[in-house]
């Protein structure tokens, strides 16, 4: 293993300081963590798409509640955002420090999110 120094010699010094905690993880479990990251923002740009369709569709026709649910989609969007690069931190953070991985929480968070623009959504549609 190198050390801190040398790893800042050969260049990746431009990574955040908290990555020089701890061992080095085996490669395969930082690219599947980064993999997982990925798959969230991919799950926020789909948020961000149907935030975009219903504008763009003009639907519900009542511009104040196409707006609140626009907003709302991007908002939530914004906090997946955050919450899956925080989740990718904690969790290689807890690779290198040989600690247990973080709870499954962002799963719950999105599930729950969705329910609730679902409900919103088909209670403005069919109201």
């Amino acid at each position: 293993m190198t050390n801190d120094a040398e790893q800042r010699r050969d260049g990746a010094g431009r990574r955040p300081h908290w990555v020089y905690v701890g061992e080095e993880p085996d490669p395969r479990f930082s690219l599947a963590n980064e993999r997982t990251f990925l798959a969230w923002v991919r799950t926020t740009l789909a948020l961000v798409a149907g935030a975009i369709a219903l504008e763009s569709l003009k639907l519900p026709e009542r511009d104040v509640l196409r707006t609140v649910l626009v907003l709302s989609l991007l908002a939530f969007a914004l906090l997946m955002t955050v919450l899956a690069f925080l989740r990718w931190a904690r969790i290689e953070r807890a690779m290198r420090l040989h600690e247990p991985l973080p709870a499954f929480t962002l799963g719950l968070i999105l599930t729950a999110g969705l329910v609730g623009a679902v409900i919103g959504l088909a209670v403005v549609l069919v109201g």
